[in-house]
């Protein structure tokens, strides 16, 4: 079974492990006395990160702001277009001067990478990283990325790096998208059976009442909308084609088998059948009202206080709603089982995902202390405390120790605060909320289901034997007894409710300024009628409907589609390529950390179990 191969740790886990390490002896750079700790970085300094992916701005707090300081002497200081609204004209205005930041994380599309290096936006780091072991482990994904640039050099390290197929899911437990209930309330509803999505409203409509009735509120929604990730289309509507299979490029809905595209203004698209489901919704009172005004944060907190009962990502109450107390109480977020969905997911990337990239700004201050913080980053330290924010544990010592048996397991301070809980945390390790010290880069080096070489075990805890074994609540038992299955991904594989896309290394080439122009205010027009039509009345739908086609084809919208469906279908082949081909191991090498970053074995094994603080 798939799910037992990514989540316990087996003999061929260990095999390949113990091959691996025979091929990544070399000392590296083990000269270098690095590390915050070392006292080699004498001058503190304020590192501006330009974070695509961010969903906070300003500086990092707390715990992972201490591990930084202690490690490099510096603090992260986040400049986030996900908060700001500031977009691609945050990006151009940033440009204009110069300078990003000193680290900076873009998404690639649009040939975005190749227009940093020729602007002369990002720094050559191939002296830099020449002789590391990050080169050593990972250089043959690092040297893929960065053929998509027309420089040579090395101006960019990759996202979610693998030792696993394309062809395999990436995600261990759960699928990236999906319809997320509160499984409490459903059953509460008798489990009625959900054919497609006008049963899927339908329960969703029983569960606000019965939710509203039991806690005497009225201001809990079914349904609550954010407006922070809108891009080629209404973000919030897309998550419903990717229940069937489908995910986005440009204003195509493209299939992860390459099977089919869709054009996202045809009336029967998916995407316009997205915003019928949620104009019904509203029609109903199931969306909640400020769903036009609220951003990021006000949406998650209304999560976190219950006020929601539906999700299109699972991590959401898993994040801020699976406290402890309200598992312990048997309220949490599960996968719903509506019979016609097949769910897209993401395959694994073996020369690592080239979409999202991390790279040094031109004019950093400091270019070698960042290159030593991006070479941690990719070790296993670096991804257990970075990556935290996407499934791995956090501080050993902390969060979660090595048990009698040999095996990780959580502390009873881990299992409060994990995943992203406000729990006290204590002042050797930075003091403050843990909710509000996990990292906010939201850039994981490797796969979350990769084996730790530090423990044997996935980095991702949800997956530890201690976790699967003991840690299940009420709600996961009945939720297995009544799926037949363990979890989410199992679910769906033995139903055939998911189409894996394989993790082709493809970034959208640049495309002509007009064409750009055009989009721009073709995203405009959609993204604008999109919200009109969700809280439209019934009648107006169409009309609105009807005015936006017209609108975008005045716009010159289909030109900028073919030239979408184009590169659709090339990253199909892409995908198919990949597919065909296989995949190269990558090394993953248990002394990694002790031979990249002296002193950090001693660290992982201290007595106290500890980092240094």
């Amino acid at each position: 079974m798939i799910m037992k191969r990514k989540c316990i740790c087996s003999v061929i886990c260990m095999a390949l492990l113990v091959s691996l390490t025979a091929g990544c002896t070399k000392s590296g750079r083990e000269s270098d006395n690095r590390g915050g700790q070392s006292g080699r970085y004498k001058e503190f300094i304020t590192v501006d990160v330009y974070d695509e992916f961010a969903n906070y701005q300003g500086i990092q707090s707390g715990w992972f702001a201490k591990v930084v300081k202690d490690h490099f002497n510096m603090e992260l200081n986040y400049i986030a277009p996900n908060v700001t609204g500031g977009g691609d004209t945050l990006y151009q205005t940033r440009a204009a001067t110069g300078s990003l930041g000193d680290l900076i994380l873009i998404n690639t599309a649009n040939g975005k990478f190749n227009e940093l290096v020729e602007s002369g936006l990002a720094y050559d780091c191939t002296e830099l990283m020449k002789d590391r072991r990050l080169m050593e482990n990972y250089g043959a994904a690092i040297r893929k990325t960065n053929e998509l640039v027309e420089a040579d050099g090395i101006y960019g390290f990759p996202n979610s790096i693998s030792s696993q197929p394309a062809t395999e899911s990436s995600e261990a437990l759960d699928p990236t998208f999906g319809p997320y209930i509160r499984w409490d309330y459903y059953k509460k509803a008798g489990y009625p059976t959900m054919d497609g999505l006008d049963d899927f409203l339908d329960v969703l409509e029983k569960m606000q009442c019965l939710a509203r009735k039991e806690e005497a509120d009225e201001t809990i929604y079914a349904v609550s909308l954010f407006k922070d990730w809108d891009h080629n289309m209404m973000n919030n509507a897309k998550q419903i084609a990717c229940m069937y299979g489908y995910d986005e490029l440009g204003f195509v809905l493209s299939k992860a088998d390459g099977s089919d595209y869709q054009n996202i203004m045809e009336k029967d698209s998916l995407y316009i059948r997205a915003l019928r489901f949620f104009n019904e919704a509203n029609a109903r009172g199931l969306v909640d009202p400020d769903s036009l005004s609220q951003n990021y944060d006000a949406w998650l907190a209304k999560y976190q206080s219950g006020k929601v009962l539906y999700s299109p990502w699972p991590w959401v109450g898993q994040s801020v709603f699976h406290t402890a107390e309200n598992k312990a109480a048997g309220k949490e977020f599960k996968m719903a089982p509506v019979q016609d969905m097949q769910i897209f997911s993401f395959g694994c990337w073996p020369q690592g995902d080239s979409t999202r990239i991390l790279a040094i700004g031109a004019g950093a201050q400091d270019p070698d202390r960042l290159a030593d913080f991006i070479e941690w980053l990719y070790t296993p330290e670096g991804f257990e405390l970075n990556g935290q924010a996407n499934g791995a544990a956090g501080p050993k010592g902390l969060t979660w120790e090595i048990g009698a048996d040999g095996a990780p397991m959580l502390t009873a301070f881990g299992r409060k605060a994990l995943p992203n809980n406000p729990v006290e945390v204590p002042e050797e390790y930075g003091g403050g909320k843990w909710s509000a010290g996990v990292s906010a880069l939201n850039f994981r080096t490797f796969n979350q289901a990769e084996i730790d070489p530090n423990t044997g075990f996935p980095y991702n805890y949800l997956c530890w034997e201690s976790m699967v074994k003991d840690s299940r609540s009420v709600i996961d038992l009945d939720w297995s007894e009544k799926m037949g299955a363990k979890t989410a991904m199992e679910y769906l594989e033995k139903n055939n409710m998911v189409l894996v896309a394989p993790g082709a290394n493809y970034s959208t080439p640049a495309e002509d300024a007009n064409i750009t122009t055009v989009r721009g205010q073709c995203k405009s027009a959609v993204i604008d009628y999109s919200w009109r039509m969700v809280f439209a009345s019934e009648n107006a739908f169409d009309r609105l409907l009807t005015q936006m086609q017209h609108t975008l084809d005045g716009l010159g919208y289909d030109e900028v589609y073919q030239v979408d469906l184009a590169n659709a279908k090339d990253q199909s082949e892409a995908r198919n390529a990949v597919a065909n081909t296989g995949f190269k191991t990558i090394c993953f090498s248990p002394d990694h950390a002790a031979s990249a970053w002296p002193g950090l074995a001693s660290v992982h094994r201290s007595a106290h179990g500890k980092n240094p603080r």
